[in-house]
């Protein structure tokens, strides 16, 4: 069981394919300390957000991840090996379908009793008052729409689609989220009043790590931190790469590939390396592991939620809500 003196926080959780996997090493070390009110999450980022969402405790969330078994994510078109990717991305737009990680994301919150967002509704009178009804939830899942060329914000913009947020699937959000560019195949979303249709991609196109996603904006100091967790944070030497085997690519296909691995992994860059947004957000060296490396190993698993765990407590030896209230928010705490 949870300590029962645990502090209210919201969280952030960027996404990172399989990188995720570090993000529980640190959100298992930060829930010793704090309860998670609200989480926002893009991609890998929004599964771990969901099950957070849910209430459950650090065991909880070790024993659901648990149960995803990598190597079935990048699934198949048909059993047959080289030929169904390539024909999935010629025809579909992504060299794996998702199905097996978007049933495996429905069934375990299934299990929990979540299916739609309106089981994850949220009042709260001391919110800010500037939220409106379709944004008082617990959990909210980025994705972006190429057909309209904007950052979703899920169940949030549901509306601006003639969606009931309440009944729109959990589970639909996040498969919506995990499409990585050519990796996984986009998915569409149709609005019943016109019968237009956008197409979805991976949150992380236009933003992986909306830190800024729970801030008041009333005039009032906010009430609890809102912290970030981000992988990949730290430069390195290797090829940014959506695509497996890169290198035998034409060189055309290699540059789109580092285009859209670039844009997905270093759009929100510039804003974080802001002083005040350095200081709520929990970075994560994942350097050697690439978004689509699914068929990692245990030990390289390990690895990285070890190296999840580091970054949290370091983060938290060095966190200090007063001063951060103080030097980023104007708030005298004395």
């Amino acid at each position: 069981m949870p300590p029962p003196d645990r502090l209210p926080a919201d969280l952030v959780l960027e996404g990172g394919g399989v990188k995720g996997i570090a993000l529980v090493g640190a959100t298992v070390e930060l829930l010793r300390r704090y309860r998670f009110e609200r989480v926002a999450g893009s991609s890998a980022g929004a599964v771990l957000a969901a099950f957070l969402a849910t209430g459950l405790d650090a065991d909880g969330v070790l024993e659901r991840t648990s149960r995803l078994e990598y190597d079935r994510v990048p699934d198949a078109w048909a059993p047959v090996p080289v030929v169904a990717p390539a024909v999935g991305l010629l025809t579909r737009s992504g060299l794996h379908p998702g199905r097996y990680v978007t049933e495996w994301v429905r069934r375990e919150l299934a299990d929990l009793g979540v299916h739609t967002f309106g089981d994850l509704r949220r009042e709260d009178p001391g919110d800010d008052p500037t939220l409106a009804p379709w944004q008082r939830y617990r959990l909210v899942v980025t994705a972006t729409d190429v057909t309209r060329g904007r950052l979703l914000r899920l169940p949030w913009d549901y509306r601006d689609y003639g969606l009931d947020p309440d009944a729109q699937p959990v589970a639909d959000a996040i498969r919506a989220s995990l499409a990585i560019p050519f990796f996984f195949a986009p998915q569409t979303l149709r609005d019943p009043r016109t019968g237009r249709r956008s197409t979805l991609l991976d949150g992380g196109v236009l933003s992986n790590f909306p830190v800024e996603i729970f801030d008041r904006t009333d005039a009032a100091p906010p009430r609890w931190p809102t912290f970030g967790v981000g992988v990949g944070d730290v430069l390195s030497d290797g090829e940014v790469s959506v695509f497996p085997h890169r290198r035998l690519l034409p060189p055309p296909v290699r540059l789109l590939d580092s285009l859209v691995a670039t844009t997905v992994n270093g759009r929100d860059r510039t804003y974080l390396a802001q002083p005040c947004v350095r200081r709520r957000a929990v970075s994560i060296d994942t350097s050697g592991t690439r978004a689509t490396d699914f068929d990692i190993g245990p030990a390289e698993r390990a690895r990285l939620v070890s190296a999840g765990t580091t970054a949290a407590r370091d983060f938290l030896a060095g966190w200090d809500w007063a001063d951060y209230l103080r030097e980023c928010r104007g708030v005298a705490t004395g």
